[in-house]
């Protein structure tokens, strides 16, 4: 594991980048909010992950890119929540709602662990802490394994919290340009429509029928010129999907001439943003983004479900530890 400078935090605190490698893959991930900075197929070069040169490109960006999001990931409505009969608020920082849980656990430094092909991130967000309840440990390890990356989260807490995080990796198989020749194929029949806020909605619907529907490959320039109003007022997908089942289960397979990604999870759903706001963000190397540069793969609960009648609920209880994986496999096609 080699370890270099990565900048500074918020509080001008050192963050370093790590690496890990293997005959196949190079993953770079940084203390500062347990973020996925590089992931690299060797046999091409191609780095599939968008980000940043450093911390502080993380900090001053909205995008959230490589990022491990928390406490609660995706849009919690009117930035409040009812736990065990009380009403906890936390911040408003989109409108009057709150987003991927305010000053979130990607902007957090976290205690690092690590072998040559597993690297763990620790921390303790106090209770209170942007509003939640409880002093929740939590660590994410991510193990380098021969095509995979597998991300585990654990986390336990002295009181019964929300706790809903997710990875918010921006993949774009060429590692540049737009991502309209991506063909995607989606483990899922239902999604959920949104609100003018971008907020998830009940019932879910079907997939069937509409530019959704990604149950077989479909390029996801189809989805960028679809005239579905969802789609045209999000400038494209921005959408909760059910993944039916339980356990590690395929979620997501995306694929290019030249690569291969796949993505497993035991989180109960998944959302998919295909960056459709990306456009004059400064990436790394001080490229210039554009929208639709990129496709985000979001395992997740459904958005909001502390105050929404779905299961399962983002729900730890007190003195539990609680384990869930995301995996990332990449190959050469």
């Amino acid at each position: 594991m080699n370890k270099i400078s990565f900048g500074l935090d918020s509080e001008k605190n050192p963050v370093s980048l790590y690496t890990l490698e293997n005959d196949k893959l190079i993953l770079k991930v940084s203390d500062l909010g347990a973020t996925m900075v590089s992931l690299i197929d060797k046999s091409t070069g191609i780095d599939i992950l968008l980000g940043h040169d450093n911390a502080e490109g993380y900090l001053s960006s909205g995008s959230h890119m490589g990022g491990f999001i928390g406490r609660t990931a995706n849009r919690t409505r009117n930035a409040m929540f009812v736990l065990n009969g009380t009403e906890y608020h936390i911040p408003a920082n989109q409108g009057k709602h709150n987003l991927h849980g305010g000053w979130g656990f990607d902007r957090r430094l976290y205690e690092v662990s690590g072998t040559d092909h597993s690297i763990s991130f620790q921390r303790i967000s106090r209770d209170q802490e942007e509003g939640y309840p409880g002093n929740l440990d939590v660590t994410v390890t991510y193990t380098l394994l021969e095509d995979e990356v597998e991300m585990k989260v654990t986390a336990c807490s002295d009181q019964d919290t929300v706790f809903a995080f997710t990875n918010h990796n921006y993949y774009n198989l060429n590692g540049i340009g737009l991502v309209s020749d991506h063909e995607v194929k989606l483990n899922a029949s239902e999604y959920a429509d949104d609100d003018p806020d971008g907020l998830a909605l009940l019932p879910l619907k079907p997939v069937a029928g509409t530019d959704f529907d990604f149950r077989e490959f479909h390029p996801l320039a189809q989805a960028f010129a679809s005239e579905d109003p969802q789609i045209l007022a999000n400038k494209g997908i921005d959408h909760h999907y059910a993944v039916p089942g339980t356990g590690i289960r395929m979620f997501a397979e995306c694929r290019t001439d030249i690569l291969d990604l796949k993505i497993y999870s035991d989180l109960p759903g998944m959302h998919m943003y295909t960056g459709n706001y990306l456009d004059g963000e400064i990436g790394k190397h001080q490229k210039v983004m554009k929208d639709h540069g990129a496709v985000c793969f979001e395992p997740e609960y459904f958005p909001d479900a502390i105050n929404l009648p779905v299961s399962p609920k983002p729900i730890l209880h007190a003195g539990e530890t609680k384990s869930w994986v995301i995996r990332m496999e990449l190959n050469r096609r």
